[in-house]
C-alpha cells in the first residue's frame, strides 16, 4: 500500500520525470491495474451485483464471443479496463494543463471556454459540465452518448473533433477543436437571411454530416443554427452531440421526446416512434430559417407553434427558387413515411435538383470555396462570438475541484454513471 501511495504521489506531483515514465511502462500498467482493483474493490463487487454487462461498450472487446460477456471474469476485466482508462487519461490531461481565457458558450449543464494548453499554447474549446446538475436531472446517459459519438466523429470534415475528455470529482471536461468563425446563429442574427447559394452550401455540408452520422447508426436530433459553427475558412462544423441517439439504423425507431421546440418534427410531438428522418425535418427547418429569417412554423407561444407544426401547411413565401421550394416541401413533409430521405436516406437528399450544382466529392474534401469567410485575426480570436458570453468573467473554480486534494482529480469517488468517460488519444505523449 505504501509503495502504491508513493508511486501515485510521484505521478501526481510530477517528481517522476517523463523519461522514467516511458521506460517504466509495463510497471506503470501493473501499478494502475493494481490501484484500480484495490481502490475500487467494494465498488466492483457491488457493481457486479447490479449488472451483468457494463453500459459503456468498448471496441477493445468487440472481438470476443458474445457468450463471454456474461461471465463475471469478463465483467471484472471490463470494469477494470474502464477504471484504468479513466485513471490514465486523467493523468494525461487535467484542468491545470490549461489557461481558461474566455466564456464562448453556455448550456444546460455548464459552459464552454476558450482555453490555451500551457505546454504548446494551442487553443481549444473546453466544455465544462457540472456532475451534480447532470445527475440531478438524470442526464448521465446523454453525456456518455455525447462522449461516444465524439469519439466516432474525429475524421469527418464537418463534425467537431474531440482531443481529450477527463473528469474531476465534481466536473466533466470535453477538450474540443476551437472553431473560431462563430455560430451560424450569430451570423444569421446579424444578416437576418442568407442568399440562396450561401444557404445551399451550408445545407449541403450539414446534410453530409448528418448522412455520415446516419451511416454509423446515429440520429443527431438537435440540428439548429446554435449547434452549427463556422471555421476560419467558412465551412460548417456540427457540434453538441448531447441529444444523439446511438444504435438507430434506417429500420429502427426510438420514442424519446427531445430536441429544440422550433425544430421538432410532428412525429416527435405526437410521441410516436420515429427514425432518422427527424434529422431531415430539422434540415428543412434550418434551410427555411436561412432563407426567410425564422423557422417555418415559429410562434412565441410554444403551444401555438406546436399546433402549427402538427396542423398548419408550410407557409409559402416569395424569394426562393422552385427547386428550393420543392426541397423544403420534401424535407418538411409532416408524414415521415413520405418525407424526403425516408427510403434511401442521404442519397435522396444528394440527388435532389436543388443540389444539382454541388460536386459532393469536392464538397466533402473541402475543395469548394465557401461563399463567406468569417473575419478571423488570429487563432484565439473570439470576435465572432456573442459578447453575452465573452464579457463574462471566467471563474477561478474552473480549474479547481472540491476533491482537488485527492488523487489528481481521479474518479475514485465519482458516481458509476461516469465510469469510462475519460479519453486520451493513443498517439498522445504518455507514460505508457
Amino acid at each position: 500500500i505504501f509503495l502504491l501511495m508513493d508511486r501515485l504521489k510521484r505521478f501526481s506531483d510530477g517528481s517522476e520525470d517523463e523519461d522514467d515514465r516511458v521506460s517504466d511502462g509495463i510497471s506503470n500498467v501493473f501499478f494502475f491495474w493494481t490501484l484500480a482493483f484495490w481502490t475500487h474493490y467494494d465498488y466492483i463487487i457491488t457493481y457486479l451485483g447490479k449488472r451483468t454487462i457494463l453500459p459503456q461498450e468498448t471496441s477493445t472487446w468487440d472481438h470476443l464471443e458474445i457468450h463471454s460477456m456474461h461471465s463475471k471474469m469478463f465483467n471484472i476485466l471490463h470494469l477494470l479496463w474502464l477504471l484504468l482508462n479513466d485513471l490514465i487519461c486523467n493523468f494525461r490531461a487535467k484542468p491545470t494543463d490549461f489557461d481558461f481565457l474566455k466564456v464562448i458558450g453556455k448550456g444546460s449543464f455548464g459552459k464552454v471556454f476558450l482555453a490555451k494548453r500551457k505546454h504548446d499554447e494551442k487553443y481549444y474549446a473546453v466544455k465544462v459540465l457540472q456532475k451534480k446538475v447532470i445527475l440531478n436531472r438524470k442526464e448521465q446517459k446523454h453525456i456518455m452518448a455525447e462522449r461516444n459519438v465524439l469519439l466516432k466523429n474525429v475524421k469527418h470534415p464537418f463534425l467537431v473533433g474531440l482531443h481529450y475528455s477527463f473528469q474531476t470529482a465534481d466536473k466533466l471536461y470535453f477538450v474540443l477543436d476551437f472553431i473560431n468563425g462563430g455560430e451560424l446563429f450569430f451570423h444569421l442574427q446579424k444578416e437576418r437571411t442568407f442568399p440562396e447559394p450561401r444557404a445551399r452550401f451550408y445545407i449541403a455540408e450539414m446534410a453530409s454530416a448528418l448522412g455520415y452520422l446516419h451511416s454509423i447508426n446515429i440520429v443527431y436530433r438537435d440540428l439548429k443554427p446554435e449547434n452549427i459553427l463556422l471555421d476560419h475558412e467558412g465551412h460548417i462544423v456540427l457540434t453538441d452531440f448531447g441529444l444523439c441517439k446511438e444504435g438507430i439504423s434506417q429500420t429502427d425507431t426510438t420514442t424519446t421526446f427531445c430536441g429544440t421546440p422550433e425544430y421538432l418534427a410532428p412525429e416527435v410531438l405526437k410521441k410516436q416512434p420515429y427514425d432518422n428522418t427527424v434529422d431531415w425535418w430539422c434540415l428543412g427547418s434550418v434551410l427555411y430559417e436561412m432563407l426567410y429569417g425564422l423557422p417555418p412554423f415559429y410562434s412565441r407561444d410554444t403551444h401555438e407553434m406546436y399546433d402549427n407544426i402538427l396542423h398548419k401547411p408550410l407557409p409559402m413565401r416569395a424569394g426562393a427558387s422552385h427547386s428550393a421550394w420543392l426541397l423544403l416541401q420534401g424535407l418538411l413533409e409532416k408524414d415521415n413515411t413520405l418525407r424526403l430521405g425516408c427510403k434511401d436516406d442521404f442519397n435522396e437528399i444528394k440527388a435532389h435538383n436543388f443540389f444539382s450544382s454541388i460536386n459532393w466529392d469536392d464538397l466533402e474534401h473541402k475543395k469548394i470555396p465557401p461563399p463567406f469567410t468569417p473575419k478571423v485575426n488570429c487563432p484565439g480570436d473570439i470576435s465572432n462570438f456573442d459578447t453575452e458570453f465573452t464579457d463574462e468573467v471566467v471563474a477561478n473554480s474552473i480549474c479547481w475541484s472540491q476533491e482537488h486534494s485527492k488523487v489528481n482529480a481521479s474518479v475514485m469517488e465519482a458516481d458509476d454513471a461516469f465510469v469510462g468517460f475519460s479519453y486520451a488519444p493513443a498517439s498522445d505523449d504518455s507514460f505508457l
